[in-house]
This record gives C-alpha cells, structure tokens and sequence, in this order.
C-alpha cells in the first residue's frame, strides 16, 4: 500500500473485538518515533512541490520545518528554481535524495506522494490543480484558487470527487487577529452588519512594460506559457505576470484571497456570492501591462448586504475589511484590529456563542488534517467563493454593466456575453 493508504488505514479504521468496536490510535505511538522524538520515515507525509519560484520555494521552506513532512521532489519549468529548490531540501536533509522535474506531468507519474505544495502564476491553476486532485494527492494550493470562475468550478469537482484533503492559501484565517474579528462579528458585538468595505492594494499605475530580453537559459518559455496565448518573451515572469491578464487580475484577484475571503467569513457569506455587481474600473492606456490600476466594486447579497471592494486608497479606513453595523465597526487588516469604541474589541463572548474554526498555523493545520482527514480552515469551494467576488466584479468593469449572479448555479443570469467571460479558451493542446 502507499503511504497514504496505510496511513488513513491507520487513522480511520476500527477494529471488531468480542466486546464490540475500538477505535485504533489516531495519536502516533511512541513506537512510531525515532530518535529524539523524530517521526518515523514510514509515518511522514510524503511531498513534492510544483512551482518552486519566491512563493513556492517560502512554502516548501514552511513545510520542511515540520518533522511529519518529508519533501522528495520538486517541479518547475525554470532549471534555476529547480536548482535552488532541490539544493535548500539537500541542505535540510544533508542529502542528495530530492529529484526534480520540469513537466509536472512526469511528476506525477514518477514519485510516490501523498501531498503535493503548488505555486503558480493563475492561468495555470484549472489544469494543474485539477490534475494533483484527481491525482488522488492532498494539496496545499496558492490563492487565488482560480483565474476564471469555470476553473474553479472544475477544481472542486475534482477535490470532491476524489475525497482530498485540500487547503488554499488563504493565510490571514490562521492569524490571531482575524480569528478575534470574526469571533466578534459572528457574536452580534457591533450589532447587525448590513455595509462592508474591502480595501485591496493599488494597482500597478506606475509599473513600466519590461524591455524585451532574451530568453533567461533553463527556462522552459513555452511551457511557462501553458494555455495562455503565445506571445515573444518579453521579460514578463516569475513576478510581474501579476499586470497581464492573459496570467492573472492584478492586485484586484491577488488579494481577493484575503481581504475579500475574511468579508465572507466575518458575515457568514463564505458559502454564496452576490446576487449582484456592478464595478468600474480604470485600465493602462499604453504597455503590455493591461491589469486595473484602479477599481471600485459594489457586490449586494440576498439579504441585503452591500460589500464594496475597491483600493485602498478610496477608503476612509484604507486596507482589510471593515465591517458597519447598528452599534459601531470593526476594521481588520494584517497586524492591525481597531473599531469605533476600542471597548468592543475586548467584549465578552457569550459561553453558547459561536466559535470560528482555530487554527494558529496555516501549514500545520493542512498537515494535521492531511493525517485526520478533517477539513482544513479554507477548503477548495470556500476558496472560489472568495475569489467569484473579484473575478465577478472583473467581469462587470469589462463589459460596463451591472451582473446579475445566481450563486447556487454559479450562472450569470440573462447576459450571454458577459457569460462568455465565465472561462478563458487555452491555447492547444492544453484542457481540463
């Protein structure tokens, strides 16, 4: 069996006795431990990871610090990630076991795993990650989850079809002070919320178009490319692919996983959508760069709720998420929790009162449910959900109207152009 089959075997199973029913240990025995409390070879989680770039690479680096991980390979279609990922893993493991690959395919069908770490620019995500998913291996996945809402919509089929432990990295729902304010919230401490602001960062107004250069040697251009179209290289990758929207949103859709994510969360919207968007934007006259530099959502939910996302900079408490409601708000950004009566901040919860999920730890709450087969703190559908906000309102500042939105279908409702713009077509041979 794989490591992870006798793994979940070891976890889920019972055992019939004359007495009746017990539960095998969930707990790793001491006898599954090497020296100095070192988890067992057998007993760790097995992991590659595809994309190895800045993001890839912190991700890989978080993972390797946990004993009950052991990475074996990486994949990227830049030699230069690839070196520099597999020599960090060496130095941890002061070895040279760690394999690498430049398709993720021969990935896949090469190593044992029973998870898989993924960093990538957005336009590869509905193929990629739908492929690991149905791969059958647990996967800790870069937000945003997908460029289009058609992709989405196809990663969660595949996560749940094939009954995968999946976590998006949607950090900030691991971080104190956004479990406080969502604590807050859910418990009616600033009274009824019927107004939210969502402040993401600026967009790229004074971003230059890169000149053209040569192809950097040990990149696999083409393939980097993928199903976007194909164009000459043009110094555009590993970052500011971020300003093109052949590859992502810009700041709107990178930062929708966060701020957009906590709104839902602290409303208790994180299973629906809007019913409504109505979005202006302001996009680059001149360059390659063709992502909002500027943008102003209004999303109405079925009961009422107005959630406006647009730059900071046109906010009065700038970024995060801040929440109006009958006896005062509440604003949360990353390190940051304050409210219109500082008192609020230190109210009681009621002891019956709701209880957001906890987790202290974004990685060590995937590894632990990858072990439990519980489910992580942002699952694939609560991740399209915060991402459908962003790419809805990206869809009504293109086509400059008002969307109306059936979030149980996930179906635009009565516009078949704007319908159109639901899926990006790939460039052949590629597909889902």
């Amino acid at each position: 069996m794989t490591n992870k089959t006798n793994r979940r075997v070891f976890l889920r199973n019972t055992l019939a006795t004359g007495a009746g029913m017990v539960l095998l240990p969930t707990i790793i025995p001491a006898s599954a431990l090497g020296k100095d409390g070192h988890v067992a070879a057998s007993e760790r989680i097995v992991m590659g990871f595809i994309g190895v770039g800045s993001q890839g690479t912190g991700n890989m680096k978080n993972l390797l610090r946990n004993p009950e991980v052991q990475v074996v390979s990486v994949c990227d279609v830049d030699k230069m990630n690839r070196d520099r990922a597999t020599g960090i893993v060496g130095v941890a493991y002061d070895n040279k076991d760690c394999t690498n690959h430049l398709d993720y395919r021969e990935f896949l069908a090469k190593e044992k795993l029973d998870a898989v770490g993924i960093a990538l620019p957005d336009h590869w995500h509905g193929i990629i990650y739908t492929a690991v998913a149905n791969a059958g291996l647990d996967v800790y996945a870069e937000k945003p989850l997908c460029r289009t809402i058609d992709d989405g919509i196809e990663i969660v089929k595949a996560v749940e079809k094939n009954d995968i432990v999946w976590q998006t990295g949607s950090m900030q729902r691991s971080s104190g002070e956004f479990f406080r304010a969502v604590q807050l919230l859910r418990n009616g401490i600033i009274g009824d919320v019927k107004y939210v602001e969502v402040g993401l960062p600026n967009g790229n107004r004074d971003k230059m178009a890169p000149p053209s250069t040569d192809i950097p040697e040990g990149l696999d251009w083409d393939f980097w490319l993928g199903p976007a179209p194909k164009v000459p290289f043009r110094g555009v990758f590993h970052w500011n692919w971020r300003w093109i929207m052949d590859y992502s949103g810009g700041q709107l859709t990178d930062w929708a996983g966060h701020h957009i994510d906590i709104a839902l969360w602290g409303t208790d919207l994180e299973h629906t959508g809007p019913v409504e968007i109505e979005g202006k934007g302001n996009y680059p006259r001149k360059g390659i760069y063709n992502t909002p530099v500027e943008y102003d959502i209004m999303n109405t939910f079925e009961n009422g709720l107005k959630m406006r996302v647009a730059n900071n900079s046109k906010l009065e408490h700038g970024g995060g998420a801040t929440f109006f409601g009958t006896e005062g708000w509440i604003n949360v950004d990353r390190g940051r929790l304050i409210a219109s009566d500082p008192k609020l901040l230190d109210a009681e919860i009621p002891e019956n009162g709701y209880m957001p999920y906890r987790s202290r730890n974004h990685f060590t709450n995937f590894t632990e449910c990858v072990k439990s087969r519980e489910e992580p703190i942002v699952p694939a559908r609560t991740g399209l959900r915060a991402i459908s906000v962003a790419l809805l309102g990206e869809i009504s500042m293109l086509t400059e109207r008002k969307i109306k939105w059936d979030p149980e279908k996930m179906e635009i409702i009565g516009d078949d152009m704007a319908s159109r713009l639901l899926k990006r077509p790939y460039r052949k041979p590629w597909k889902i």
